[in-house]
């Protein structure tokens, strides 16, 4: 079970801060309420997404069972990748308990809510990005993390080849 210790404390920290922090905004923030961190840059603003990323099929009538089905798929793709990878792994091991920890939490949000909630606003004087979550923030670490590892193994794969 040592072999999963990484994988598991960040999947659970990442999905405790989650929930807490999205808690937090629901409890405290009126739907659409924005209030002001570093002027012209960022800001924590409480909307809710019924939509994947940038709100995409948040109309469609198939949105609840197609992403609950893509988040269950997920998370049993990477808890059958993880049993995979090496021990020795650990950076791809932090990268699966983030992306983990990402799917669990926004797809809590769907069950509870039928949508997630968002409150990241990071912007440049009047252009937005969409808001997002630490939800989403660990899924984009993760696969980051991930294609580095990727590039790197493949980068050293050519390297001892040559020589």
């Amino acid at each position: 079970m040592t072999k999963y210790r990484l994988f598991t404390l960040v999947a659970g920290i990442s999905l405790v801060l989650d929930q807490l922090s999205k808690c937090y905004i629901d409890n405290n923030f009126a739907l659409g309420e924005s209030r002001l961190v570093i002027t012209n840059f960022f800001h924590f603003t409480y909307v809710r997404n019924p939509g994947a990323a940038f709100g995409m099929l948040a109309d469609s009538s198939f949105r609840m069972p197609f992403f609950i089905t893509i988040s269950i798929l997920a998370t049993s793709g990477i808890i059958w990748y993880i049993r995979l990878i090496a021990a020795d792994k650990k950076w791809q091991h932090l990268a699966l308990g983030l992306i983990l920890s990402g799917a669990l939490g926004n797809l809590i949000d769907r069950i509870r809510f039928s949508e997630v909630v968002d409150f990241i606003d990071v912007h440049w004087y009047n252009w937005h990005w969409p808001a997002f979550n630490i939800a989403d923030s660990a899924i984009c670490v993760g696969v980051t993390i991930l294609l580095i590892c990727s590039w790197h193994e493949e980068r050293q794969k050519k390297l001892t080849s040559k020589g």
